[in-house]
């Protein structure tokens, strides 16, 4: 099952984020390589910067695709504001597998 992984920027921690981006990044790939990550990249804000994270994942359960996001570096940072678990279905230009 397809969760999204809607992650809000605490204000004022644009430092977090980028000193915390090669870890998180690390993490991402390491995901990726398992086939989990199927989508990732940051929200932009008005001047372009980033201020958040869209993170689709595949996992078991709601509970699981949260420990997936608790376990991002940028989470353990204290990064993100909220994060939000919502199941997702893939309809239009999914990859086919």
């Amino acid at each position: 099952m397809l969760f999204a992984l809607l992650c809000k920027d605490k204000p004022g921690h644009l430092d977090v984020r980028m000193d915390t981006r090669p870890t998180h990044l690390e993490y991402l790939n390491r995901l990726n390589a398992k086939g989990t990550l199927k989508i990732a990249g940051p929200f932009l804000d008005d001047e372009g910067k980033a201020c958040g994270s869209l993170i689709i994942v595949e996992a078991e359960s709601k509970e699981a695709a949260r420990a997936l996001a608790d376990a991002d570096p940028y989470a353990q940072a204290g990064l993100f504001e909220s994060v939000e678990v919502r199941a997702y279905n893939w309809v239009f230009n999914k990859p086919e597998a």
